[in-house]
């Protein structure tokens, strides 16, 4: 398959650059439904060996280290906790954030959807006059396509996270919110970087072998340059602290505090749900997070800022709240929940589905269970890949059992469900939904389930073979899975009325009770 790094580049500016190698994000629009994409992914049998080798170790940290901590479940409650008081007063949260951050010396953004949030971060590049800018890790950015945004305005945007690295150098998406390219083994990084580094900066070694060491180091000289050069950084932010305006980023690598210390100007783009009330909470955050998420009891790096401090970090200092249809989540009951999530990827790395068919299977800037639940609701539900996206899940529960804020994904997978059929157009009907308004009639009716059952009972003498019913016009797709067993010859009601209730022709009960008397009662 050809790869955007592969594809013949238009121009040699910087833009033309860019715009040549990475994914438009209009791509993940344009990606098939999940039942389409999955089944092609999963023919894909070195990814899945890179899966489940990647999303098992992972787990198997996680889970060690959170057994070291006897009051678990209580951080989980007091997490989702201090999310659902920030949730609820959102409104107040947030003008409280944006005075304290203002009084620091920062400029506070509203950006109500990606367009205007791209807009914002663009028309800042070009005030300063840069045609380059550093990037730290964001789903947020990742979210609003602001990358190619950037590009589109002849401003090139290089990811420094050594996964996002990996995935902008090859021209791939990210397929998993911690660990983007966790699709990849080490040989094929070193083949990435051999081939395309060239392209952005700095090349690879010639002498470039697979080991980790080796290809960490050629991307810390590969970035060295893009940090030293670079006049503005873009960043995310994991936490926002609404009493005193400051933002924190936890990160495994230092590169995350390079983008938000060096450069002369800093643009952080932040949803709306990060908000924490105070700094205690944090406290909370910090020990669900790293175990969740890496394995790690805490973060290697952890950075903090708020503001213009002078003579120490950006001058410039830029923070765009990010709503992009969050408010929209916000006033659904059961779905608010989502908002909770601190993007640790948890349930990603013991979901079965995300195991087997990975990340690019959704066609979603998040995927996994998370994803499954938050991009329709983001989106809305008027495509089709995100209508297929609560069915990608077989709602074993193993996410919710991970999740540290107690999302239930599951609860909100079948909300959606719900959703999506009732968008259904009523004519002309579904399959599905002819056969579920069949079924709510039969079962509303004695008389009607009585006489299905005895229709049931005659299909008995039709139908023979061990695999029962296996095929339903109009349900081929439901029957392509799973079988419907052979109807027996007679309904339990049938069973009842011939056997009064239970007694043989001599009226003995057939088990062993007396005429009147109560199985296990007195007499």
């Amino acid at each position: 398959m050809t790869t955007f790094a592969e594809k013949p580049r238009a121009g040699t500016g910087p833009a033309d650059r860019a715009a040549a190698v990475i994914p438009p994000q209009q791509q993940y629009l344009g990606m098939p439904p999940f039942p389409e994409a999955a089944p092609a992914q999963l023919r894909n049998s070195q990814q899945r060996i890179n899966l489940e080798h990647a999303t098992h170790t992972i787990r198997g940290k996680r889970n060690r280290l959170v057994a070291e901590k006897d009051d678990w479940d209580a951080l989980r409650t007091a997490g989702a906790a201090a999310k659902n008081e920030v949730l609820l007063h959102l409104d107040t949260y947030l003008q409280q954030f944006e005075d304290a951050a203002t009084a620091a010396g920062a400029t506070v953004h509203w950006a109500p959807d990606a367009h205007a949030a791209n807009r914002i971060v663009t028309e800042i590049a070009i005030e300063q006059g840069v045609t380059e800018v550093v990037k730290a890790k964001s789903m947020a950015t990742e979210e609003i396509g602001l990358v190619e945004a950037l590009a589109a305005a002849g401003i090139d945007a290089y990811e420094t996270d050594l996964a996002e690295l990996i995935v902008q150098l090859s021209g791939d998406i990210p397929s998993h919110i911690v660990v983007p390219a966790i699709h990849r083994n080490r040989s094929e990084i070193r083949e990435i970087f051999t081939r395309n580094m060239k392209n952005f900066g700095r090349p690879a070694p010639d002498d470039l072998g697979d080991e980790p060491r080796e290809l960490a180091d050629a991307a810390r000289r590969h970035l060295r340059e893009k940090f030293l050069s670079a006049k503005m950084a873009v960043s995310g932010a994991n936490f926002a602290v609404a009493e005193s305006g400051a933002l924190l980023l936890v990160e495994s690598e230092g590169n995350g505090r390079m983008c938000v210390t060096m450069p002369e100007t800093l643009v952080s783009v932040v949803g709306i749900e990060k908000l924490v009330p105070t700094w205690r909470d944090l406290e909370i955050y910090l020990q669900l997070l790293a175990r969740s998420a890496t394995g790690e009891r805490m973060n290697p790096y952890t950075s903090v800022w708020s503001g213009v401090h002078d003579g120490d970090g950006p001058q410039n200092v830029h923070i765009v709240l990010l709503d992009n249809n969050r408010t929209d989540v916000l006033a659904d009951e059961v779905g608010r929940q989502a908002l909770r999530c601190i993007r640790c990827a948890a349930c990603l790395n013991v979901c079965p589905v995300y195991e087997r068919a990975g990340g690019h299977a959704y066609g979603s800037v998040y995927p996994g269970p998370i994803g499954a639940i938050l991009t329709p609701m983001l989106r809305g539900l008027g495509d089709k890949v995100d209508q297929e996206l609560p069915y990608a899940s077989s709602l074993c529960g193993a996410c919710y059992e991970a999740c540290p804020m107690e999302i239930n994904i599951p609860r909100v997978l079948v909300q959606l469900r719900a959703d999506v059929v009732d968008r259904e157009r009523t004519f002309p009907p579904s399959p599905e939904r002819v056969a579920m308004k069949a079924a709510a009639a039969m079962f509303d009716s004695p008389g009607r389930l009585g006489l299905g059952e005895k229709l049931a009972g005659l299909s008995h003498k039709v139908i023979r073979g061990e695999r029962g019913i296996t095929n339903v016009p109009g349900f081929g797709s439901w029957f392509s899975t799973r079988d419907i067993g052979e109807p027996p010859a007679e309904s339990f009601r049938g069973w009842w009325e011939r056997t009064d209730g239970g007694r043989d022709d001599h009226d003995k009960p057939r088990h062993g009770h007396r005429p009147g008397e109560v199985p296990g009662g007195d007499h």
